[in-house]
């Protein structure tokens, strides 16, 4: 883990962050790069054996970290893993937030059930919702704290056959600038991090699809969940201490340029 090597101000003792989604893809790269720079690591997500991996991935490396269960999409399931988060970690405190865990929603408005949709909003908005009502005012009132939203381009652009992934994920865009207002001015800041494509194990068997699209980006292709996670370790770090509700494209420039 030499690349992850620890950069600025290491985080106070008994500093934990917890990473939804974490047990796989930009999650996974975010727990192991915070975990570098000195965190405690709460691991969660829905598979144990993945959750036990990014553990020992940490624990190999030197870290802490314990590994906990969750279903995003399920609100009781969201309850007790703050109150299990909560267990773990007493005696120290969460200090950084990263609401990463999401998806869903793929299918047109027509054939989008509202199971479907209620299932996308509880992962996408509901479930960021709770953690930060949990964990931000703790962070406040110590005065200190990040929190950063995992977003995406369907914040800034639409597609055909997303509608409820993308108003969901907007609705979680507007919630970064709210709880700036609300958090922001007792010392929590909070962003997001709003990536494109990215090669990950769950998209896989649709890469082939979007190469054209890939090829036409500034870029020139996809990006690697490292990539995205170095954005999120860049907010939560102290070189960030001046950037609040802000939106940062992780995008290879699709956001920016019109294709021709």
């Amino acid at each position: 883990m030499n690349e992850n090597a620890p950069r600025g101000d290491r985080p106070a003792e008994g500093s934990w962050a917890l990473v939804t989604g974490s047990t796989s893809g930009i999650g996974r790269e975010t727990a192991l790069r915070l975990a570098a720079d000195g965190y405690s690591i709460v691991v969660c997500g829905r598979a144990a054996d993945r959750a036990a991996e990014t553990r020992q991935a940490i624990e190999g490396a030197g870290g802490r970290a314990v590994a906990l269960l969750a279903d995003f999409t399920d609100p009781a399931a969201v309850r007790r893993l703050i109150a299990e988060t909560r267990e773990v970690t007493a005696g120290g405190t969460v200090d950084v937030l990263v609401n990463n865990a999401g998806g869903g929603g793929f299918a047109a408005t027509e054939d989008t059930t509202e199971e479907m949709f209620d299932a996308v909003f509880a992962l996408n908005v509901k479930a960021p919702y709770l953690l930060t009502g949990a964990f931000a005012p703790a962070m406040a009132e110590r005065g200190r704290g990040a929190i950063v939203n995992v977003g995406s381009l369907s914040t800034s652009m639409a597609a055909s056959g997303t509608s409820a992934f993308q108003a969901a994920k907007a609705a979680l865009s507007m919630l970064t600038k709210s709880w700036t207002a609300e958090y922001g001015p007792r010392g929590v800041r909070i962003n997001s991090v709003d990536p494109g494509y990215v090669l990950t194990r769950v998209n896989e068997h649709i890469r082939d699809m979007f190469g054209g699209y890939l090829a036409g980006l500034p870029a020139g292709r996809g990006a690697e969940p490292g990539e995205v996670a170095e954005a999120i370790r860049f907010l939560v770090s102290p070189k960030a201490s001046y950037i609040q509700g802000a939106v940062l494209a992780v995008d290879g420039g699709k956001n920016a340029v019109v294709a021709m």
